[in-house]
C-alpha cells in the first residue's frame, strides 16, 4: 500500500471527524462562543465531521495513488479555507490565532505527508525502471549465443 503518510494523516483526520460528532461543542468552546453562538458552532462542527469523514474515506481506502493524492489536496484546501473563513468572522484576536494556528498547521502537516509520499513514489518508480532496464540488458547478454 503506497502513500502511507497520507493515509496516516487521513486516519487522523477521520478521528477528528468522529470527535466532531461526539463533542460538537468543542469548536465553540475553543473559540469562546457565547450561548447564542454555540448552536451555530455545534452545527459547523457536525458539518466538518461529515466532510472530514468523507474525504478521509477516500484518503484511507483509495485504491490508487491518484485517489489518495486528490483526497489530500482537497483536505489541504479545506484546512486553508476553514482557517481563512473562520478567522475573518472572528473579532477576538486570540481566537483568530487559535483558528489559524490549528488549521494552517494541519494543512501544512498534510502537505508535508503528501510531498514525502510523492517523493517516495517517484523514487520507487525510478528504481523499477532501472531494474527493468538491467533485466533487459542481462537477458540480451545471456541469450546472445
Amino acid at each position: 500500500m503506497s502513500y502511507a503518510l497520507s493515509r496516516l494523516m487521513s486516519t487522523a483526520t477521520a478521528s477528528y471527524a468522529g470527535y466532531c460528532f461526539v463533542h460538537p461543542e468543542h469548536l465553540g468552546n475553543a473559540l469562546g462562543a457565547d450561548k447564542d453562538e454555540q448552536a451555530g458552532y455545534d452545527l459547523l462542527a457536525n458539518v466538518f465531521g461529515v466532510r472530514d469523514a468523507a474525504i478521509s474515506t477516500f484518503g484511507i481506502l483509495g485504491r490508487s495513488d491518484r485517489t489518495v493524492r486528490t483526497a489530500m489536496w482537497i483536505r489541504i484546501a479545506c484546512d486553508v479555507g476553514d482557517g481563512l473563513v473562520l478567522a475573518s468572522r472572528l473579532d477576538d484576536e486570540e481566537a483568530k490565532v487559535k483558528v489559524l494556528g490549528a488549521t494552517m498547521t494541519w494543512g501544512a502537516l498534510n502537505l508535508v505527508a503528501l510531498t514525502l509520499d510523492k517523493r517516495r513514489a517517484r523514487r520507487a518508480e525510478a528504481a523499477k525502471k532501472l531494474v527493468s532496464a538491467a533485466g533487459t540488458v542481462a537477458d540480451k547478454v545471456t541469450h546472445r549465443s
